[in-house]
């Protein structure tokens, strides 16, 4: 039985301990891990993709990556940062987004892509109570641009 891989989470990350947490979740096929990887990991092709870019409302965020280790056929794909804002009790945040990028044994050609995000701080809360949630439906778009855009492979490429 294969074990899908899982968010290696920082003890006050964990979800269930924070204001906010979403987990977001894709199955593509007829791509590479290296497709994939290329858009997720370099930072400066997400604007050109990614419409939501802006955090969701947030000022300009802190951040440090964490992990980054890139996906071979054997081992997932891992990408994570933590971000912060610092400020008073209405305004400091603490956020964890974490990815993973990983074959799948059932069908050549097919990748699994995870994304989840734990946030602390009343602004968390705040979104957290948004309906429709704004981050789910946001990083869902995220996730769906992998499914449209080039990362597919031409009926020329091989999916090796």
């Amino acid at each position: 039985m294969h074990m899908q891989a899982a968010i290696t989470w920082p003890p006050n990350f964990q979800p269930g301990k924070t204001d906010k947490f979403v987990s977001n979740e894709i199955y593509i096929r007829d791509t590479t891990l290296a497709r994939i990887w290329v858009y997720l990991s370099t930072i400066t092709k997400r604007e050109t993709y990614y419409d939501n870019f802006s955090t969701f409302g947030f000022p300009p965020l802190q951040a440090e990556v964490c992990e980054s280790v890139p996906p071979t056929d054997t081992v997932p794909g891992r990408l994570a940062w933590r971000a912060w804002q610092d400020g008073d009790d209405d305004s400091a945040s603490k956020i964890y987004h974490a990815w993973i990028v990983e074959k799948v044994p059932w069908g050549r050609g097919v990748v699994r892509v995870l994304t989840q995000e734990s946030q602390i701080g009343k602004p968390a809360a705040l979104l957290a109570g948004q309906k429709p949630n704004p981050m789910l439906n946001g990083y869902q778009a995220w996730l769906g641009y992998y499914r449209s855009c080039n990362c597919i492979l031409r009926p020329d490429e091989s999916s090796i």
